[in-house]
């Protein structure tokens, strides 16, 4: 689907790379385009959680792009995007986009879609929260944007990782519009 607005996804340093993962894999099997964008930070997380180099991450995207590429379309309100995903989003990446900061091309994009009223899904993966983090996403989400803790669901009674993992990828493709079978909701009959 060459002409269908990409959706942007943004991988930034905090734990939770798999997740990251399971939606591009998703997101392609769908035939979703995506724009990706991978932070420095994410690298040595993506190495350490999931044995990969970030530039294995590209086979999913249409396009990738440098973080340092602040002149990348993404960056951009002109040019056309479905939605934005940061998964998982760091702590410091939350910060930057609830206070306007747009120094890297991952928290611009972001920016972009907040300015622009598009929606935008931001997956935090911190535990405890401190109270600034809370303010933060407290405002995000005072700005529209979806912020979707990666908790499990255990009334689905995960048995694996890769069921934590399906279930949290699920709920962003579920809040980006994009059918899936990762998981089943809550009364959903077996199939």
């Amino acid at each position: 689907m060459p002409n269908e607005p990409p959706v942007v996804v943004g991988v930034s340093g905090a734990s939770g790379a798999p997740i990251a993962v399971r939606v591009l894999e998703s997101l392609r099997a769908a035939r979703v385009p995506v724009a990706l964008v991978v932070s420095n930070g994410a690298r040595a997380v993506l190495q350490e959680e999931a044995g990969l180099a970030p530039d294995t991450l590209a086979q999913y995207a249409d396009r990738a792009y440098s973080d340092a590429d602040l002149a990348a379309p993404i960056a951009s309100g002109s040019f056309p995007t479905r939605a934005m995903v940061v998964v998982p989003c760091s702590a410091n990446t939350a910060a930057k986009v609830a206070l306007g900061l747009g120094d890297s091309l991952l928290t611009r994009a972001a920016q972009v879609h907040l300015k622009e009223r598009r929606p935008l899904v931001v997956v935090p993966r911190e535990t405890p929260l401190s109270a600034v983090l809370l303010r933060h996403l407290a405002t995000l989400s005072d700005l529209g944007t979806v912020v979707l803790v990666a908790s499990p669901a255990y009334y689905l009674h995960p048995k694996t990782i890769d069921d934590v993992t399906n279930y949290l990828a699920g709920k962003v493709l579920d809040h980006l519009g994009v059918p899936h079978t990762l998981y089943r909701g809550w009364g959903s009959e077996a199939t």
